[in-house]
């Protein structure tokens, strides 16, 4: 089932844990974290002792998308802070199985990244041992940027790839998913849907998750239905 995995990127940090709980209230059932560097991507954000705090805030999944030059360097820190799943991104992995190894091994469930430039293909050597695919569909480092397009082929073609190996991975995406384009997402295929801008709002968070996750779902049956009916 598609699930919202709200990125606290675009809430209010000065009341976080309230924020959580009003986009859980929504329907929310994923807290993505972006952790970034200052050098992989311009900004900096959060780190091992934010996601600590997140983790004595809710008991949701902590999924932490790591926008650094250095991954390994944060996995142990990550777990010990209480991080659920890790995400890496195949442009900076020097060692990319190593590194989703070394996830597995400290208790958290491994995922790999793509930015829009790079193809899907460069993955197909560690599909097998990932528990989600994360598409990036705006080029990393800033919330609110508008949807690239070209992320739905990837996004369906994916879907592809993982019917023919017969694998089960999920399938995020993150980059200007919001109320006017999560259904053509979901329909492509994606089943873990980032969205910060989209949902936190003063007084409209739990509302906005509620709408989003409405469209989302409206679109998993419709997709279901196509399928249904071309078999």
């Amino acid at each position: 089932m598609v699930e919202l995995a709200f990125s606290i990127l675009a809430a209010d940090f000065a009341h976080l844990a309230d924020e959580v709980a009003t986009a859980e209230r929504g329907g929310g059932t994923i807290v993505h974290v972006d952790v970034m560097d200052g050098h992989f991507v311009p900004t900096i954000s959060f780190g091992p002792p934010v996601v600590k705090s997140l983790r004595a805030a809710t008991k949701l999944p902590l999924d932490c998308h790591l926008m650094v030059d250095n991954p390994d360097a944060l996995i142990a820190d990550l777990a010990a802070a209480g991080a659920n799943m890790i995400s890496v991104h195949q442009e900076v992995c020097r060692h990319l199985h190593r590194t989703l190894q070394q996830i597995e091994r400290h208790g958290m469930l491994p995922a790999v990244v793509i930015n829009p430039a790079t193809p899907v293909d460069t993955l197909i050597e560690v599909l097998p041992m990932v528990h989600h695919v994360l598409i990036m569909s705006v080029n990393p480092g800033y919330g609110g940027q508008k949807f690239l397009p070209l992320a739905l082929e990837k996004i369906a073609y994916l879907k592809e790839i993982r019917h023919e190996m017969g694998l089960n991975f999920r399938i995020e995406v993150d980059g200007g998913v919001a109320h006017d384009t999560v259904g053509l997402v979901v329909e492509s295929g994606a089943d873990m849907l980032v969205a910060g801008s989209a949902i936190f709002s003063p007084g409209k968070t739990e509302q906005n998750a509620v709408e989003f996750l409405k469209l989302a779902r409206a679109a998993e049956e419709a997709a279901k239905q196509e399928f249904i009916e071309q078999e």
